[in-house]
């Protein structure tokens, strides 16, 4: 029987997020552990963005196992529209930092991209 592709998406972005937050309370135990600069933060935040998209992709390529190239891009993708989202509500609004926004979104696809073909 073929896997589902939405239920192995939905699957792989829960472990990511998942993922994502155990290495985001790490970070913010460093953080408060020993008193990191706001330029680390924001590399430690891109970091688990990396890993946990490469992940997102990486199961999705497992599951689907067919172009796990485009499996790694929509895995990808679809963690960066999941947290815009959440950002959006949470902020009420996107802000004016769209080059940060582009490049969140550049480092979840293409991490997503490197997961999925790595699969």
């Amino acid at each position: 029987m073929e896997p589902s592709a939405p239920r192995v998406l939905l699957r792989s972005l829960l472990f990511s997020y998942i993922l994502s937050g155990l290495l985001l309370l790490a970070a913010s135990f460093a953080l408060y552990r020993f008193r990191l600069k706001e330029s680390q933060v924001q590399i430690a935040v891109n970091l688990v963005y990396l890993l946990s998209c490469a992940l997102a992709g990486f199961l999705m390529g497992k599951g689907i196992r067919k172009r796990r190239f485009f499996c790694g891009l929509l895995a990808g993708f679809s963690y960066f529209l999941i947290l815009l989202a959440v950002s959006f509500v949470l902020n009420r609004g996107l802000g004016t930092d769209t080059p940060r926004i582009l490049t969140t979104l550049a480092f979840c696809v293409g991490s997503g991209i490197i997961g999925g073909v790595s699969s």
